[in-house]
């Protein structure tokens, strides 16, 4: 520590007695950090989260469409990391759509044993990043029913994103971004590169984290991407252009320039034309000529916005062009390499990724934007395998569950009884606030129940599992002695093919059920105490199959929902095309409505939702479902800090993990029929897939327009 004078240390103790901050220059008086420029905000701390959570295998796209798959009836019981030959064009690595927050996502892959994966393929070589700064567009979506558009505005747990990045202005924002760049930072290869997307709201912001983190020293461009359309201005200079940091994580980097070549200006070309000799200043070069692959790239990229028209278009106001994509992805990496992108809103990196034959992880915090991401690799496999190219088997995976038991977990370094003490304490804050979240008002002496509403009694299920028909069972046991016969039941999760039969049992001994989802905004104390999170009924698929000779064909009959105008702010809540108008949307029991005024400014009322065909934007079949466990990789026992040293993050050796069955299974999506911009039309029926006799399970998900995932379970012998 320097040396201060008396004076120095009289006034630094006036200040710690008067409980002030002391004045700028003891900051560089006091520590022997050096650093003469350095971003400072509110709560600014280098401390990173190091939580690892199991990622859930939520569902796995091998083939796109596979017309006559070769059936098995033996179970794939390999692991989770594991190659599983079935419809694999390239075996090994598995691409990975991750649906959450990215601070948990990055802090579980930096740390977790997917770490050992993502290292085994040389690392992360590239990140791409477009991290929300557009505000108010970042998380709205445009929704098509019928001839109809409308724009879906975002939903709590996206708003909640929003507050958590803007609501305490420029100081939130930083925090936001500085923790994840760090992250990202960590899991990079050593020659590795970043590139931060952003424009001239948050640019200074991130240019100075950047440089804090990666240092000054590694900054290879300030990229412009110049492009038509944008802002234009009457009180300022039109905006056209966003700028794209480019750093590399060490002194070395990859960089291959003659594969991105950008066109000679016009003049050049004419000057060359007729030109034998190169003479300048009397000094002759002899014989040139251009190279016909163009001039070395610049730093300025003229590529224009996606059209309106174009086909990669998918609704999304902040969607990045493809060529902009295929640029970086070209110029700093090698095929077969990792990118990532851990904003990835509509797709648009890992969809060049993948027609550029690199591998790739992607996540993002909208539910929308995985499953607009979903459709769209789907679409890119189905064009390489029309084109006869190679393509990766993708999955789809999240924190789910275990982030929920992260929320209400306990403090592994307490005593057992105080560890037990603190569970107790914080499963029954869990339950109040699901309670006050539903506006239930708490109950006792009930063994199923914990809270009543409008005359129902309500059910709370487990927050680490699905709710069993064991569950179901209890409750109708409880039902029938108490003589209750209206039941709200609230679950995070349902077990598969638990509905409609279960519900129908309880019918039939005068017992109402209404299930409800549980959504992931529960866990924000301000959108509980605003009253803004919304539970939404369990929908419900009706699907038959066809059986002849040897094939099997599914067919959907039905899908039912249950959205009312109090959940459309959790289904997105939506407001007409036509700014001026005074059109509006609202959903009220299962139909999606457009009320406007007429000439005399009477009210109309027109249902868009006409058939129940309309609630459908995408449908898929697994044809044997529970052909493949899901398997997490857990630690086998808290590891002591001594055991660990010299061990970097990430790097524990496998001996310190075990595998373990989950209790569900994969959706394997062997069969899928989805609308996309340009096609609006849906198949009912599935092709008939070639079988073996014998007894299984077929799985039908549906995902509705706002992004909902419902799946039914249908059992039958061959």
């Amino acid at each position: 520590m320097p040396r201060l004078s008396d004076q120095e240390r009289q006034e630094v103790q006036r200040y710690l007695d008067a409980d002030q901050p002391l004045p700028e220059k003891y900051r560089f008086l006091l520590f022997e950090d050096k650093r003469q420029i350095e971003l400072v905000w509110n709560g600014k701390t280098n401390a990173v989260c190091n939580v690892v959570l199991p990622f859930q295998t939520i569902e796995q796209v091998d083939e796109p469409r596979a017309e006559r798959p070769v059936d098995t009836q033996i179970a794939q019981q390999g692991d989770l990391f594991s190659t599983d030959a079935r419809g694999r064009q390239l075996k090994g690595w598995t691409n990975k759509l991750i649906w959450g927050d990215n601070k948990l996502i990055l802090s579980s892959l930096k740390n977790g044993p997917l770490r050992q994966q993502i290292e085994a393929q040389g690392g992360l070589k590239l990140i791409y990043i477009d991290p929300p700064f557009d505000v108010g567009a970042d998380f709205s979506m445009d929704i098509e029913v019928g001839e109809n558009t409308f724009t879906k505005k975002p939903n709590i747990l996206e708003e909640i994103a929003y507050r958590d990045t803007w609501g305490k202005g420029a100081d939130s924002f930083v925090s936001m971004i500085f923790e994840r760049l760090a992250l990202m930072r960590d899991l990079l290869a050593d020659d590795g590169s970043i590139f931060v997307h952003c424009d001239y709201r948050v640019n200074a912001y991130i240019r100075l984290c950047l440089d804090e983190i990666f240092g000054a020293s590694k900054i290879k461009n300030e990229i412009i991407w110049k492009y038509s359309g944008g802002r234009l201005g009457k009180k300022y200079f039109g905006r056209k252009h966003d700028n794209i940091y480019w750093f590399s994580k060490s002194d070395t980097w990859k960089f291959f320039p003659d594969r991105v070549r950008d066109e000679y200006a016009e003049a050049t070309r004419e000057r060359f034309a007729n030109t034998v000799r190169n003479v300048r200043d009397g000094i002759d070069f002899g014989e040139q000529a251009l190279n016909p692959e163009g001039k070395h790239p610049e730093d300025v990229f003229m590529i224009s916005i996606e059209a309106p028209s174009s086909n990669n278009r998918t609704g999304y106001p902040t969607q990045k062009p493809e060529p902009l994509l295929e640029k970086i992805i070209l110029a700093t990496t090698d095929e077969g390499d990792l990118v990532a992108d851990f904003f990835c809103g509509s797709g648009t990196s890992p969809a060049v990724a993948e027609k550029l034959g690199r591998k790739w992880i992607a996540s993002d915090l909208g539910k929308f934007s995985i499953h607009t991401t979903r459709k769209r690799m789907i679409g890119v496999q189905r064009q390489l395998k029309e084109q006869g190219k190679d393509y990766r088997a993708f999955e789809i995976l999240n924190l789910g569950r275990y982030e929920r038991s992260h929320y209400i977990g306990v403090n592994p370094s307490l005593r057992e009884e105080e560890q037990q003490a603190q569970l107790r304490q914080k499963e029954a804050d869990f339950l109040a606030l699901i309670l006050k979240a539903y506006q239930a008002e708490p109950v006792r002496n009930f063994g199923c129940f914990q809270g009543k509403r409008a005359g129902r009694l309500v059910a709370v299920g487990p927050v680490n599992l699905p709710v069993s028909r064991l569950f179901v069972e209890e409750i109708i046991l409880e039902c029938r002695k108490q003589h209750i016969s209206k039941v709200d039941l609230l679950g995070f999760e349902f077990e598969m093919g638990l509905f409609p039969n279960a519900l129908d049992e309880a019918r039939t001994k005068g017992i109402d059920i209404a299930p409800k989802y549980i959504p992931a905004e529960v866990f924000d104390k301000r959108a509980v105490d605003r009253n803004q999170v919304v539970f939404h009924e369990v929908a419900y698929i009706e699907a038959k199959t066809i059986i002849k000779k040897n094939t099997l064909a599914v067919q959907l009959t039905d899908f039912t929902v249950f959205y009312s105008q109090d959940s459309s702010a959790y289904a997105g809540t939506a407001s007409g095309s036509g700014k001026r108008s005074a059109t509006r949307i609202v959903v009220e029991m299962g139909q999606i409505v457009k009320v406007s005024k007429n000439n005399r400014g009477e009210a109309q009322r027109e249902v868009l939702t006409q058939h129940w065909t309309d609630w459908i934007d995408y449908w898929a079949v697994d044809f044997n479902y529970e052909s493949k466990r899901e398997i997490i990789r857990v630690p086998i026992e808290p590891q002591s800090q001594g055991s660990l040293e010299g061990l970097e993050a990430g790097q524990l050796p496998l001996s310190t993990y075990e595998e373990r069955w989950t209790g569900d299974y994969i959706f394997e999506n062997e069969w899928q029929s989805f609308r996309t911009r340009r096609d609006r039309t849906l198949e009912l029926t599935s092709v008939a897939h070639e079988v073996t006799p014998g007894s299984r399970k077929v799985a039908v998900k549906v995902v509705d327009i706002f992004g909902n995932d419902t799946m039914t379970i249908l059992d039958l012998t061959l």
